[in-house]
């Protein structure tokens, strides 16, 4: 297997942290009974948990796939990350021509989302269990030359396998924040050797990139968010397009984004409590929960509270048919946000109102959406703040002040578009960062061929 110089400068593990990595590879190897049990659990909503199971165990069919150039190995855990590799990857195709794709997920959404990205000679895979045996069995069947892993994903096995195997490993579109580097020093015997394992870490801020350099990892570069490059795809506008016609003439469209659980709950009680401010608005709601599997209990909840719901299946691929005294579109879809947000020039970020850390509200200042947060962004803070500070985001202590917020924003419509063209216009003096990860990377480890 190739060797990197990039691989070779990573410090070899002290005593205490070669016997916590022991016990933590041990506790992953138990573990790992329950890894199939799981996935199979999480199937009977999403059924592509189902897909290829052993291979979440490092477990393939047929002989080792070792592609003569070496794999350019790239994982991407979820449905976000996957959306930031999309940004990347064409670039570096063009950058490293006959560059073959090894893309590995840990969720379904991501797994979905990331077919797109494929070209004839790639593999997609599912990311071994954090387990010795299983991340072996992945690094021998396929070989990569080398592992670029989106935004957070440091597995101190996987990181010190790779470290064994010769395997030169990036992080890239990296950000950690604060509440993360808390937990992470509190285990810093396990996550300080992971972090120094790494051979280049390409950092979204300034402060990001202090944060990861006091877990040890190399000294990152600061090169900026790479969903910033994202434009709005033209079927997200074709889309949003054939809904338009359908919305009810002079009511306002609100945009409640990746709601997460209990967070409709937070929603339907402070709607009841500003009912008399709210009412006479007489607003359309479009309600997007984060996960699939919880499109059905969300449409049974919002029914239940006494307000009319619109499916988004029950539309098919024709125009909205929208019922007499609708109150909330449900969009029970995947891979349409964009459109929605074409589609209201107003949003309510979902896990900020729960304390979940937020989510990308990039995407939707970007189709020009106006964004209220709520207080839990630590996952998003420094695009949280940036964005706020540019006046294209405010943020709000919980739901009740959130939708006070609304019925103000809602009666100043020329300000509020206003905003939303502000928003777009910042997010496009932002981009850059695909360029920049490519010319980081293309010095830091040479490309296939």
């Amino acid at each position: 297997m190739n060797r990197s110089p990039a691989s070779s400068t990573a410090r070899g593990l002290r005593r205490d942290e070669s016997a916590a990595l022991r016990l933590y590879g041990l506790l992953t190897r138990v573990l790992a009974l329950a890894v199939r049990a799981r996935a199979r659990r999480r199937a009977r909503h999403e059924p592509l948990y189902a897909h290829a199971l052993e291979e979440r165990l490092g477990v393939y069919p047929g002989d080792n796939e070792i592609c003569p150039q070496g794999w350019v190995w790239l994982h991407a855990v979820s449905l976000g990350e996957t959306r930031a590799a999309a940004l990347l990857v064409p670039a570096l195709r063009a950058h490293w021509p006959g560059m073959r794709l090894l893309l590995t997920h840990s969720t379904a959404t991501g797994w979905a989302q990331g077919q797109t990205l494929l070209q004839p000679g790639d593999r997609q895979t599912w990311l071994p269990w954090d387990s010795a045996p299983a991340v072996r069995r992945f690094l021998q069947h396929f070989r990569p030359r080398m592992g670029l892993l989106i935004e957070t994903e440091v597995w101190p096995v996987l990181l010190h396998e790779c470290r064994r195997a010769g395997v030169p490993v990036a992080l890239l579109n990296a950000r950690l924040s604060e509440r993360s580097l808390r937990q992470a020093l509190r285990l810093g015997w396990l996550a300080r050797p992971a972090y120094a394992a790494l051979g280049c870490v390409l950092a979204q801020h300034e402060d990001d990139a202090q944060r990861l350099q006091a877990l040890g990892a190399p000294t990152p570069q600061v090169v900026g968010n790479l969903k910033l490059d994202a434009e709005v795809p033209t079927q997200a506008r074709l889309l949003a397009a054939r809904w338009a016609p359908a919305w009810p003439a002079m009511r306002p469209r609100v945009l409640l984004a990746s709601t997460r659980e209990g967070e409709e709950t937070l929603w339907l009680q402070a709607l009841a409590a500003l009912r008399a401010r709210l009412q006479p608005l007489h607003i359309l709601w479009l309600l997007v929960p984060r996960h699939p599997q919880r499109f059905a209990a969300v449409a049974a909840e919002v029914s239940a509270a006494g307000l009319v719901v619109s499916r988004r299946s029950d539309w098919g691929e024709g125009p909205p048919a929208l019922p007499e005294g609708v109150d909330v579109v449900l969009g029970d879809s995947m891979g349409e946000m964009q459109a929605w947000a074409l589609s209201s020039p107003l949003a309510l970020l979902g896990g900020s109102f729960a304390p979940l850390g937020g989510q990308n509200l990039i995407e939707l200042i970007a189709a020009g959406c106006a964004v209220l947060t709520g207080p839990h962004t630590y996952n998003f803070a420094d695009a949280t703040l940036q964005a706020c500070e540019a006046g294209v985001a405010w943020q709000t202590p919980d739901m009740a002040a959130a939708l006070q917020a609304v019925a103000q924003r809602l009666e100043d419509p020329e300000g509020l578009a206003q905003t939303a063209a502000l928003g777009a216009q910042w997010v496009s003096t932002q981009r850059g960062s695909v360029a920049r990860h490519v010319q980081a990377l293309s010095h830091w480890a040479p490309g296939p061929g």
